[in-house]
């Protein structure tokens, strides 16, 4: 496989030098800048070998380089050894960004190439004004990946199908007049569609274009006047096109939207969002056109869970609780007995969630890490490189499930022996940032970076941290990651709102000896309103027993300890009728008070 890199990154440059480039930035995304992508798409991984969904790569004439974060620093140093691609660490001193590593590495006038079509508005103005002071040209270069890539696979075609409004909530017609509402607001008068959850949201329709994400690929626009799906005709199902002009929507090509764009009327206000919008599009608007930025209208409503949407989110997390169960049941009765491993761990996961109803799939490949492997924060466990699981020390799994009524994701770590004091002190100061945020009161207006600090700030008295972000999005039958809202240290301009969901996941990795991670979903929630203003709180979703042998109650506070037992009798409560007698006892077992 190494050799095969090798053989792509020169067949590449051969391409960089006919086009008089110097150097190829490859962002590693598709025309959606989404963050999973079709195998189309999967450039990075094409020309690097590197797995992870998240990084960017830069091939100059002599050298060639890839930037991840701390998720994935231990991955991709084994997936790039051997390939002649340097690592350099996201956000880590020593290590310089890709604009400064082009300054570096090239000479003012050199040439710099990248797929207009895969790269943000943001992120080329970013990377264009800082070449620019090098006299470094950003060059609009196409996808260059046409020309070397002999056995691409060819896009997606699975066919498209409607979210049934039993669990969609809101009908197509409400969505697309709360959009018009909404543009009307900021003085614009039409919305450019093009992240595909966005898109899946707007018009309550699934795909399965992105494995273990239920979207397809399409773009529109919406406004008063018109709505217009661009998408393969081929994945409409005849009844359902039908349906869809019956309501007044358009169907045209997948590839018509930039003429389309290029022949809009000088009337025309376009709110787009520079940071989900490529730049491919931006080009093709007239300048006649008015432009607003501003984050998308359908982004920053589907971010916010009607009560409707909630209800069957707590539905779907009852299910995912008796899937989880029923996993630490067969674990408890098979560890020992039958040769267990990280991978027939997550093959178990994803079968066990398969039994319940509506589901629909997994929400991403189950993260499982036995002792060494649970420091890898997103290891991707296979066949081949799956450690066997014995009654020693931590196993970690996180995993979810894609439900018509929900999406889940969910971290448990478990302690498989005896811990150690040490093992126990670390595991503990991970609950107790979970707890922590989890308890949280806040004013409204308030951001996630505000929060952040509540799940660290026990860690930190012990010298202990995680490189990662503490909480993410979650969308309702969509993505496992929804933005606009993150619980993280770096800025995010985003205020935490009622009806948002997002995951709840403080960590502590031992390299070389094991990793911790306690992740719950939770809902914000209106509280109460003072003279001092407005207050919100948050609610757990998850249902799943947390492992009280891995505690030490010595570092716990009272309210910690009541907010344990209080979760655990809850998750009994809940999950209770819902298994038989076998499994009753046993969840009696694990959610009884410390």
């Amino acid at each position: 496989m190494k050799e095969h890199i090798k053989k792509r990154i020169s067949d590449l440059r051969a391409i960089m030098q006919v086009q008089g480039l110097d150097a190829y930035i490859i962002y590693g995304t598709d025309p959606h800048l989404s963050e999973y992508l079709p195998e189309y798409w999967q450039t990075r991984s094409y020309i690097s070998g590197f797995t992870g969904s998240a990084g960017m790569v830069i091939i100059s004439c002599e050298k060639a380089a890839l930037w991840t974060d701390s998720r994935y620093f231990l991955q991709a140093e084994e997936e790039l050894s051997g390939t002649g691609i340097e690592l350099v660490k996201m956000r880590t001193s020593g290590h310089p960004e890709p604009a400064e590593w082009l300054k570096l590495n090239l000479k003012s006038g050199a040439c710099v190439g990248t797929d207009e079509g895969c790269i943000s508005v943001c992120q080329f103005r970013s990377m264009q004004n800082s070449l620019n002071q090098s006299g470094i040209i950003l060059m609009e270069s196409g996808d260059l990946f046409t020309k070397t890539w002999s056995d691409r696979p060819t896009l997606p075609d699975s066919p498209v199908y409607e979210h049934d409004i039993r669990y969609a909530c809101t009908d197509r017609k409400t969505k697309i007049s709360s959009i018009c509402t909404e543009l009307e607001k900021s003085g614009t008068n039409l919305q450019i569609i093009t992240a595909l959850d966005d898109l899946a949201w707007s018009f309550n329709l699934r795909g399965n274009d992105v494995e273990c994400n239920p979207v397809f690929m399409a773009y529109a626009i919406v406004s008063r006047e018109e709505t217009i799906i661009f998408i393969d005709s081929r994945k409409l199902p005849s009844e359902l096109k039908n349906k869809l002009e019956s309501e007044n929507l358009q169907i045209r090509e997948y590839t018509g939207l930039l003429s389309h764009l290029g022949s809009l009327p000088n009337t025309t206000r376009i709110l787009f969002d520079p940071e989900r919008t490529n730049q491919a599009i931006l080009s093709s608007i007239p300048e006649h056109c008015q432009l607003f930025e501003g984050l998308s209208v359908p982004c920053r409503l589907k971010a916010i869970k009607s009560e409707a949407e909630v209800r069957n989110i707590r539905q779907a997390m009852r299910k995912d609780g008796v899937a989880m169960l029923e996993f630490l049941h067969w674990l408890e009765n098979n560890l020992g007995k039958v040769p267990v491993t990280e991978y027939t761990v997550a093959e178990k996961l994803i079968e066990l969630r398969t039994k319940q109803p509506e589901f629909k799939g997994i929400s991403f490949y189950p993260i499982v890490g036995y002792k060494e492997h649970g420091a890898i924060v997103h290891f991707h466990v296979t066949e081949e490189n799956a450690l066997p699981v014995q009654k020693d020390g931590f196993l970690l799994f996180d995993s979810g499930g894609q439900y018509s009524d929900g999406t889940t994701d969910i971290t448990r770590t478990i302690a498989l022996s005896e811990l150690t004091s040490r093992q126990k002190t670390d595991f503990t100061m991970v609950l107790k940032g979970m707890i922590s945020l989890t308890l949280a009161k806040f004013p409204v207006n308030t951001r996630g970076y505000h929060l952040d600090i509540l799940a660290r700030k026990d860690m930190w008295k012990h010298g202990l941290n995680y490189g990662h972000g503490t909480g993410h999005g979650v969308g309702y039958f969509l993505n496992v990651h929804e933005g606009p809202m993150a619980i993280r240290q770096e800025f995010n301009e985003r205020v935490i709102e009622a009806g948002m969901v997002l995951s709840n996941e403080p960590a502590l990795y031992r390299l070389g000896e094991y990793g911790l991670r306690t992740e719950n979903m939770m809902v914000c929630l209106k509280d109460e309103s003072t003279e001092y203003g407005n207050f919100l709180r948050f609610d757990t979703l998850t249902l799943c027993p947390i492992d009280t042998k891995a505690i030490d109650k010595s570092l716990l506070n009272p309210e910690e300890i009541d907010w344990l037992n209080s979760y655990h009798q809850r998750v009994f409560d809940e999950l209770e009728p819902m298994v038989d007698d076998e499994l009753k006892g046993f969840l009696k077992e694990l959610t009884k008070a410390i």
